[in-house]
């Protein structure tokens, strides 16, 4: 079986951070991963039948939807659920590989998986509670989110740019990617201000990436009447307030035409 290594003080943990109260279910992250791993990882993702009637195909990420009820409320809402590898302090899938092929890196704490001593045994699969490895058909090896080290460590892009697909392609971004090592990172303060989570603690992996919990819902039940702000009584402001007038078909009084006010606009 694979032993893992052995930690170390300040040990440097990489890892993502996911927002449930800001992801959309959008799928970017999903397609964005797909597309990377398929031109940088080690064994191409293949798809079979892509546009047939049965596609089968290997997903490193995948986004979940469920119905959940907040407590007091009678209405539901849909939290969005991203998953992937969650890159676990203890992974029961490195512990059970008989060959050494799910290792985890004693440098940043990245578990990966080498497919040129991958048997296919799945034992990885069955340990892992999480749902994080996919076994390919085509290759006979299982593969399963790498953290883009093939990004992140790639000095011929942009500093910028040296992060997972799947964060930089966040449209809103729900993800964040650091050292979750340091208390002082951004992502660890992160978690801590908006009270990160582990994923089935109960279970004592230890997993890297945390979920920051959905807000509570704001509406206008719950939430108090904000004012407006006055007007000025510039020629501005009044344009403003014909147009809303004239576009909400609430028209009062005389309705001047944008000529009135053609010369008072500048300045």
């Amino acid at each position: 079986m694979t032993s893992l290594p052995t930690p170390k003080p300040n040990q440097k943990k990489l890892g993502l951070v996911i927002d449930l109260d800001t992801c959309v279910g959008c799928q970017a992250c999903v397609t964005s991963c797909k597309e990377w791993n398929t031109q940088g990882y080690s064994a191409p993702l293949n798809d079979s039948d892509s546009y047939g009637s049965d596609p089968s195909g290997v997903w490193l990420n995948r986004v979940h939807g469920y119905e959940v009820k907040e407590e007091g409320r009678e209405d539901t809402r849909v939290v969005h659920f991203p998953r992937s590898c969650l890159h676990c302090e203890t992974p029961a899938c490195v512990t059970v590989c008989p060959t050494g092929a799910s290792y985890k890196r004693a440098e940043d704490g990245i578990v990966l998986v080498n497919p040129d001593t991958c048997i296919g045994c799945k034992l990885c699969s069955w340990a892992c509670p999480y749902g994080a490895r996919e076994y390919d058909y085509s290759h006979g090896v299982m593969k399963k989110c790498t953290l883009c080290v093939d990004r992140i460590y790639n000095t011929n892009l942009e500093p910028e740019d040296r992060a997972p697909a799947c964060v930089k392609a966040c449209p809103t971004g729900a993800r964040h990617f650091g050292d979750l090592g340091d208390p002082t990172s951004d992502v660890s303060q992160l978690v801590k201000v908006r009270e990160g989570f582990d994923l089935l603690p109960e279970m004592n992996y230890k997993p890297v990436n945390k979920y920051l919990p959905p807000r509570q819902r704001r509406d206008a039940v719950t939430s108090a009447a904000i004012a407006l702000p006055k007007g000025d009584g510039s020629a501005m402001d009044r344009l403003f307030s014909w147009a809303d007038k004239f576009l909400s078909g609430k028209p009062s009084g005389t309705i001047a035409s944008l000529d009135d006010f053609s010369d008072k606009l500048e300045g």
